[in-house]
């Protein structure tokens, strides 16, 4: 009889219900995925909880579809870490600095996270967004893997039609797509 080893457990940051559906879609076969959603650079508190309420569905939608189960874990939700991640950078064009900072404040937690919750690795579903820079988002996770001394799996899944797929997957659940990151 052959034993198959356990599956990797994943830390996966998730930005929204919408960019995580082709990326977990992708990894569940072979990590064992939790959920992060950490965000507190959505600075409304409604819109927070409206991006939650639909991480969370399509969590319990897509498990009960795919007969398996996601885990989510929430992260602090305080709006004035982000705000002070980017003082300086209220101003900044979208991609640029301000992004970076953004994406490092939120990475950084998902690092610390996975260190500490005993993750095998770590990722984000930021790069499945054509608006994101992947090789930013890649740099700051390398480096942070570094840091935790926990790997990051550094998908790039806007590739292979991720982004397409993860519309499609969107409208199939009826989840609500913001048209902003924060």
């Amino acid at each position: 009889m052959r034993v198959t080893d356990p599956k990797k457990r994943i830390l996966l940051h998730s930005c929204c219900g919408p960019c995580s559906t082709a990326v977990i879609h992708r990894l569940i076969s072979d990590y064992d995925v939790t959920v992060f959603f950490y965000n507190p650079n959505i600075t409304d508190a409604s819109e927070y909880e409206h991006r939650k309420a639909e991480q969370i569905r399509f969590l319990k939608e897509y498990g009960a579809a795919e007969q398996i189960s996601v885990d989510m874990i929430e992260g602090p939700y305080d709006p004035a870490v982000y705000y002070s991640a980017v003082v300086g950078l209220e101003q900044a064009p979208e991609g640029g600095a301000r992004c970076g900072r953004c994406f490092f404040l939120r990475l950084q937690e998902t690092a610390r996270r996975a260190a500490e919750g005993g993750f095998d690795c770590f990722d984000t579903t930021l790069t499945v967004s054509p608006h994101k820079n992947s090789d930013v988002i890649s740099a700051l996770g390398k480096e942070l893997a570094q840091v935790w001394q926990v790997e990051y799996l550094n998908g790039n899944y806007k590739k292979k039609d991720g982004y397409r797929q993860s519309v499609e997957w969107s409208r199939q659940y009826g989840l609500y797509r913001q048209d902003y990151c924060g």
